[in-house]
């Protein structure tokens, strides 16, 4: 239900009262989706260069650089009602973070030639991943997105793969080529997608934050 003067922003109601939407609300949401569509941008050049069987590998890890930063943004600035589950997204895209410069210093592959030859780095630096499949799965919860819905088993379902040895090379460049196209469909429509859905019921937002502070 929704409530609007001329001199008045919109007051909408929520499930624990009412709320209304500030600009710094809508500036968080563009800040989320810009952050995505690095990261998607970012993901989806790495991967043409890998199955475009570009040599010029060495372009992969500052443009993993920038999707790990995008992605960071997006984690920070994205609308999570459950507060354990988002610190736990935030936690893992650290973790791997930190696993992806350690590895860009400790060796003198390039990072995305690393974690090919040697699947255990995944164990590190697949946190960044498994934030990732968050956003995945919260969108596909959240919006019933069709991508999403798509995104969320595949990528989980490509590294652990990869790990263990069980997915023949063709299939897995089928897997990445389709997790690249998807992830940038899914930043573009993000991007033409209304804000207020992004922000939530803030009334929501209120009342966890009363309960925990109680």
């Amino acid at each position: 239900m929704i409530q609007q003067t001329v001199s008045e922003p919109i007051v909408y109601q929520g499930q624990f009262g009412e709320f209304t939407i500030t600009k710094g609300d809508r500036t968080g949401v563009i800040i989320y989706r810009t952050g995505l569509m690095i990261a998607a941008l970012s993901f989806a050049i790495s991967s043409a260069i890998v199955l475009l069987g570009n040599p010029v590998l060495q372009l992969l890890t500052p443009l993993f650089a920038c999707f790990s930063l995008g992605l960071g943004v997006s984690l920070f600035t994205i609308h999570i009602y459950l507060a354990p589950l988002h610190r736990l997204l935030q936690v893992f895209w650290a973790i791997g973070s930190i696993a992806a410069i350690a590895l860009t210093f400790s060796s003198s592959e390039p990072l995305a030639s690393t974690v090919y030859n040697h699947p255990s780095a995944l164990f590190g630096v697949g946190f960044i991943f498994a934030a990732l499949t968050g956003i995945y799965f919260k969108e596909a919860v959240c919006f019933n997105r069709l991508e999403t819905k798509f995104l969320t088993p595949l990528v989980p379902i490509l590294l652990s793969g990869h790990l263990l040895g069980v997915i023949p090379l063709e299939w897995e460049q089928i897997m990445l080529a389709s997790w690249a196209v998807l992830f940038v469909v899914f930043a573009i429509r993000k991007a033409v997608q209304p804000i207020p859905p992004d922000i939530g019921d803030k009334s929501v937002f209120s009342y966890l934050k009363q309960q925990h502070s109680a």
